[in-house]
């Protein structure tokens, strides 16, 4: 069953769609020369918001942790798209680490790795887990939830480069943002590939270069298929300096937030909607939902409470924020099951593998979705999101799963610019 979608029933997105449609071999050819060009990150995962009238990525997260949210049926893509990625990076890889979070009491989040290491296995890969925490200094198995054991153990550092008691592998995986850092026994691997690079991790990077980097893909994929850009591409603005506990950066976020809900506002007007232009604001590293809040006026951001202040200033790791984005907010006019929803795409090498949709029963079409009492329904993917089908109508399942697949590869080429243009960040 396709769950339903209340833009199903909205005009405006259908006519984003049907462009798609009408190019698709235009933009399948696009993106076959866009990727002998660059090198897609090895896996990522991007938050979508349709809101009717646009259909955006809000977030890319490039050590996804929700492959235990996908439906089993797409597992055979997982594989071959891990299976061609790693062809690519080192042919005659047999081993690889996997180095997950320390978060060995979320069930979740273990079974993420556990799902990672079985698509990884099935590539002929002999996969093993190793952990940065200290505390792990022997082989440790966790029960999971679904009867399975997921073995975690230390890692051992050997010269320049990093492995398990008995076992050096080829490659290194993490899933691990590095939110508290580059941890030392990870620097300095020039023997081994690690994927993704370290500077993927937001110990370094930055939201506001990956959008800067997707202004620019965004641009030019709309002058190839002839659309405004502004349909598939959130504004934003950045502000350095910040010091929410010090009161610090207020005049530069009001400013910033007002120059932003102004450029809304002449959009809203251009193509006559009626919606309320808002802004989010969240820190400029960092995920988990954390370091996040709507504005609707610039006035909101002045003079925050010590609630509000200690919700913006703190992110994962405890790391306090001093740089913020400030981004154009998306709707979502998506439902499932009576809940808002937006869907979340995941992608391994350059392929769209599968998704699900975060839904929350207690938030507005307005507000960040990615908090607590949120809850995931896999996508109804009937296709891999690679394969419309002309026949039927633009808003049919596979043909808006395809939109959102082909914004989705667009996040995804623009976090393989990022990470060229920051490579030398370490």
């Amino acid at each position: 069953m396709v769950p339903h979608l209340t833009t199903a029933l909205s005009g405006p997105l259908l006519e984003l769609e049907r462009r798609f449609l009408e190019a698709d071999a235009d933009i399948e050819r696009w993106f076959r020369a866009q990727w002998n060009e660059h090198t897609p990150p090895f896996y990522g995962s991007v938050d979508l918001r349709n809101s009717g009238f646009k259909l955006a990525p809000v977030d890319m997260n490039l050590f996804p942790g929700g492959f235990n949210n996908l439906a089993n049926d797409f597992l055979p893509l997982c594989v071959q798209a891990a299976m061609s990625a790693i062809e690519k990076i080192c042919p005659d890889a047999c081993r690889l680490l996997l180095i997950p979070e320390n978060h060995t009491r979320n069930r979740f989040y273990l079974q993420n790795v556990a799902k990672i290491a079985a698509i990884l296995h099935r590539t002929g890969l002999d996969v093993r887990v190793g952990s940065l925490l200290p505390e792990i200094t022997a082989p440790t198995p966790i029960q999971l939830d679904d009867g399975s054991e997921l073995v975690l153990e230390p890692l051992v550092r050997s010269g320049d480069r990093l492995g398990l008691a008995g076992f050096d592998p080829c490659a290194i995986l993490l899933n691990n943002d590095l939110s508290a850092g580059i941890p030392d026994i990870l620097r300095g691997l020039d023997s081994q590939f690690v994927l993704p690079p370290l500077h993927a991790g937001w110990a370094l990077r930055r939201k506001t270069n990956h959008f800067a980097a997707y202004d620019d893909v965004a641009n030019e994929f709309a002058k190839l298929i002839g659309i405004d850009p502004w349909q598939i591409n959130p504004y934003f603005a950045e502000c350095t300096d910040i010091d929410f506990h010090g009161r610090q950066g207020e005049d530069c976020l009001a400013a910033k937030v007002d120059g932003l809900l102004t450029m809304i506002r002449e959009k809203y007007q251009e193509y006559g909607i009626t919606e309320t232009p808002y802004v989010v604001v969240k820190a400029d590293a960092g995920t988990y939902g954390m370091g996040v809040m709507t504005v609707k006026d610039a006035s909101e951001v002045r003079g925050l409470n010590r609630r509000q202040r200690n919700k913006m200033s703190v992110v994962k790791e405890g790391l306090e924020v001093s740089r913020v984005i400030i981004q154009e907010g998306v709707h979502t006019f998506e439902e499932v099951g009576g809940g808002v929803a937006e869907p979340v795409v995941y992608m391994i090498d350059r392929y769209v593998v599968g998704g699900f949709y975060r839904v929350h029963t207690g938030r507005s079409k307005d507000e960040n979705l990615n908090a607590p009492g949120m809850h995931f329904e896999p996508l109804a993917f009937e296709t891999n999101c690679s394969l419309p089908d002309q026949r039927l109508d633009p808003d049919a399942a596979p043909n808006r799963f395809y939109a959102y697949g082909v914004v989705a590869r667009l996040a995804h080429l623009a976090a393989s610019l990022e990470l060229q243009r920051t490579e030398g960040a370490l």
